[in-house]
This record gives C-alpha cells, sequence and structure tokens, in this order.
C-alpha cells in the first residue's frame, strides 16, 4: 500500500465579495469562479498546465449549470483535458472541496488540484410556480386535442408571475438559519454587547489585512471591485448598538424565547425552559415551554441583528494544493499543508425529542478532530471559525468552555476548555467579508495558510457550520 503524501496549500485566489444586488447584480455563478480561476491561474503561472483535477461548487445554482466548475475549466487558460467536479455541503462547501482534492493527492490519485466555491444570491434560480409546471408538462405530453384541451384549462393568468423563490430556510423546520441561531443565542445567554464586539473585531481585522497589504496576493479586483463591499472600516459600536434586531423578533412578546413563534412545541414534557445554557442541548431549536403556566417567561429581548450577523452576499474563492514535489516542479513554496478534517451533523428537526441547535455541528466535529490528532483545544496559534452570526461563534466557543456540556453531550473528561481570542479570526472574518456560501471555505483555507507561512511555524484550526446540521472543520500545520 502506497505512503499516504503530505498534501500542501500552496496559496489561493478570490475576487472581492459584493453584497447582494450590488456590484454582482448581473455577473453569474460561471462569471464569478472564472473571474476566480483566471486570477489564480496567472497568479501561480498555470496557463497551458493539466492540473490534476478542480473541484468547486455552488449552493445556489441553475439547472443550466449541471457542469459548472467543468464550463468553467473548459473557458479558462488551463489544459482543457484537467477534469472538473461538482460538489456541495451548503457553507461547508468550500473546505469540503479541499478536503476531496488533498485526499486525493494524499492517496497519490493527483498531484495537484484546485478547490473552492461559488455562490451568487443576484442571480438566484427562479423555479415556475408548481401548478404552473405541472399544467406545462400536462400540455406538453398530451396527444390528442383534447388532452390538450383539459391541460390547458389548468392554466391561469397570473400563474407566470408566481414563481418558487429560493428561500433561506430549512425545509425541516420552516425557520431561517437566523432564527435557528437565535434559539442558539437564548440558550446559551448570549449578549447583544459579545455579538457586537465580536463583529467590530471583525471589521477592523479586515480593514487592517487591506490596509498592511496582507491580501494583495490572495483577492483579484472584479468589476470595479477592490476590497469586500461589505467591509465598514469606520463601523464601532456605538453605530452597532443602532441596529435594530433581525432575527427573534416575530413574537408578540419580545422577552419570550427568541422565535418561539416558529419553534416546536413538545408534547412530551410539561417542564418550563428554566435558563440558557448548557443543561440543555446545545442551541435546542425545540423551545421547551410550560403548559401548566400562563405566566410569559422573562427572557432577554432579540440580540441579533444585520450588523453582527452576515449579509446575503455574491462571490467566489479558490485554493491551489499540491505535492511538494509538484510544488518543488512549479518553483511554488508551500504555505502550509492540510493535517486532517472531519465532518459532523446534528439532529436539528423536531422528530429529535432533543434537538440540537442547527449550527453547532462544529462542536462535536473538533472533539474528534482533536483526539484523533493527539491535540487539546489550545494547541493552536489561530482559529477560523465561520462567522455565520457572531452567537454562533459564541455559542461555539462557550460549549467547549462548558464543564457539564463536554461531559454529557460530547462524551469527555472535562471541558476543552477557552481559546486565546486575540488568534481567533484575526484577519478578519465572513461578519466584515460576507458569505457567499460556498465560497467561504476558500477564503479561509487561503487565509489561514498564508498567516501560517507569515509566520514560519504553527497550527490553525477551522471551523464551519452549515446547513442541515451540519459542520466541517479541519487542521493547517507549517
Amino acid at each position: 500500500m502506497r505512503n499516504v503524501r503530505r498534501v500542501g496549500v500552496l496559496g489561493g485566489n478570490r475576487i472581492p465579495f459584493a453584497r447582494s444586488n450590488g456590484r454582482y447584480a448581473k455577473a453569474s455563478n460561471s462569471d464569478m469562479l472564472g473571474a476566480a480561476l483566471d486570477g489564480l491561474v496567472a497568479r501561480f503561472g498555470l496557463a497551458g498546465e493539466r492540473v490534476g483535477e478542480v473541484a468547486a461548487g455552488a449552493v445556489l445554482k441553475h439547472s443550466r449549470d449541471f457542469n459548472l466548475t467543468r464550463e468553467v475549466v473548459l473557458g479558462s487558460t488551463l489544459d482543457g483535458r484537467t477534469p472538473a467536479v461538482d460538489l456541495q455541503q451548503a457553507c461547508g462547501t468550500g473546505l469540503q472541496t479541499v478536503i476531496y482534492v488533498a485526499n486525493k493527492i494524499a492517496l497519490g490519485q493527483i498531484d495537484s488540484g484546485i478547490a473552492g466555491g461559488v455562490d451568487t444570491t443576484s442571480d438566484a434560480p427562479l423555479a415556475l410556480n408548481e401548478n404552473f409546471r405541472k399544467a406545462l408538462l400536462e400540455l406538453s405530453q398530451a396527444r390528442s386535442l383534447g388532452a390538450r384541451a383539459q391541460a390547458a384549462m389548468r392554466l391561469r393568468p397570473l400563474q407566470p408571475f408566481q414563481p418558487e423563490i429560493p428561500r433561506n430556510a430549512e425545509p425541516r423546520t420552516g425557520m431561517s438559519m437566523g432564527e435557528h441561531a437565535a434559539i442558539t443565542a437564548l440558550r446559551w445567554g448570549v449578549t447583544r454587547e459579545a455579538q457586537d464586539e465580536l463583529a467590530l473585531d471583525s471589521h477592523r481585522n479586515l480593514a487592517a489585512a487591506y490596509d498592511d497589504g496582507f491580501l494583495d496576493d490572495l483577492v483579484t479586483p472584479y468589476l470595479g471591485l477592490s476590497q469586500d463591499q461589505n467591509l465598514r472600516a469606520d463601523t464601532t459600536l456605538d453605530k452597532l448598538a443602532k441596529l435594530k434586531p433581525a432575527f427573534g423578533v416575530k413574537g408578540e412578546n419580545p422577552t419570550m424565547p427568541l422565535g418561539s413563534d416558529q419553534a416546536v412545541l413538545s408534547a412530551s414534557t410539561s417542564r418550563p425552559l428554566e435558563r440558557p445554557g448548557p443543561t440543555m442541548p446545545l442551541g435546542s431549536d425545540q423551545a421547551v415551554l410550560s403548559t401548566s403556566t400562563s405566566r410569559p417567561l422573562e427572557r432577554p429581548g432579540p440580540t441579533m441583528t444585520a450588523g453582527n450577523s452576515t449579509p446575503l452576499t455574491d462571490g467566489a474563492a479558490l485554493v491551489l494544493l499540491g505535492t511538494d514535489e509538484w510544488a518543488a516542479e512549479h518553483r511554488l513554496p508551500v504555505q502550509a499543508y492540510v493535517v486532517d478534517a472531519q465532518t459532523a451533523a446534528v439532529d436539528f428537526t423536531p422528530h429529535n425529542p432533543h434537538p440540537e441547535g442547527l449550527l453547532t455541528a462544529p462542536v462535536y466535529a473538533v472533539p474528534e478532530l482533536l483526539t484523533r490528532n493527539g491535540l487539546t483545544l489550545q494547541d493552536f496559534d489561530f482559529y477560523e471559525i465561520h462567522e455565520a452570526f457572531a452567537s454562533q461563534v459564541l455559542a461555539t466557543l462557550a460549549a467547549w468552555e462548558s464543564e457539564e456540556f463536554c461531559r454529557e453531550n460530547l462524551g469527555l473528561e472535562k471541558a476543552l476548555g477557552p481559546i486565546d481570542r486575540t488568534k481567533l479570526n484575526v484577519r478578519g472574518g465572513s461578519l466584515a467579508a460576507g458569505h457567499p456560501f460556498a465560497a467561504t471555505g476558500g477564503r479561509i483555507v487561503a487565509t489561514l495558510a498564508k498567516l501560517l507561512a507569515t509566520r514560519g511555524s504553527g497550527r490553525g484550526l477551522i471551523s464551519i457550520c452549515a446547513a442541515g446540521g451540519q459542520g466541517v472543520v479541519a487542521i493547517l500545520e507549517r
């Protein structure tokens, strides 16, 4: 059996991320992924090169883009014999493509590869109204005049103007990701002030990364943007504090559990939800409300705003991977190595009597990854935790610090403990840069690899939560 080979991260490239319906409103996934790939090829001198494989994906995709990555490769200056594949795992897509390519390189199947993703909410696919679609199918399949007339009678004048629009909601609950996160924030007592402070750090760190040139060889200008459109270098805690809550506000009484109007009431218990914290399943998305009391449960008001939550974003990001030998042949320095990765999932659905928080899977994935590699949570020089919401990051950290939660839910003897917050998202995170779903993993991997290369040595932990109650985590080293 072959020895497992080391897999190096040689660098990355992305386009600046744009707010939905902003600068990239008329750009397609193909356009943006092509721009990111062209920039990567130019930066690393890969024109005419036959790369082992290109893996990328998009969460929101038109049917015409069934072979998106391959078509983008064919439209690039890479050798047309470079194979390509589309992968998708919601917000974990970018990191999963890195893992996919890295595993192939490690096993000797390929020597190099490109991984990443792209997403646009500006050019989101619209589907026909379901009744309209079925009527058109029936009409096209009709063989007689009578059958066609009968099918045509099912058509209605307004149906063409009632398309099915993609929703940022979980099919199993009907709740948006933000509504789920609001409940998790409540369970763990995450404050508005702590969320705003994390958001402020994200903007300050990203602004500094642009100002000192750290991102010069990671970002290629596109359609008039040279920096991420969501970046607010001049934001302050006062400005963030003035923003109105955006999630967990639908109930009539804002002191009720956040998102309680969307929550699934437990039929198996009459015990009231007593308090946030580790005594409940992490971020449990099932509000356990007392049926024996008419007094409202006193809870903090909504805490999640547009300022401490990521906006809908368009963009693309890619990473170049290879063996030491391939890198040396192409005179490309290795910035860091992909050491290991782990994927986990939690059951957040109403079918689970103790449902978990939608975005809490990384809480479970990280301990498995640490155990397999003989590491502790403190054995890292950098932590790149995807900031879907500030509350989700803070709840994750709180879970790892909780003795009770780590014993009862993670099966550990003690808490994983705190991290050094000065090592967290030191070059900015998704709250500042934005979050094109499938592109975030590529941005994070490229950023962390360069951080390790700049430092000269060290280890970094990546943690990305994803829709569907999933999470992807990884370790990079130099």
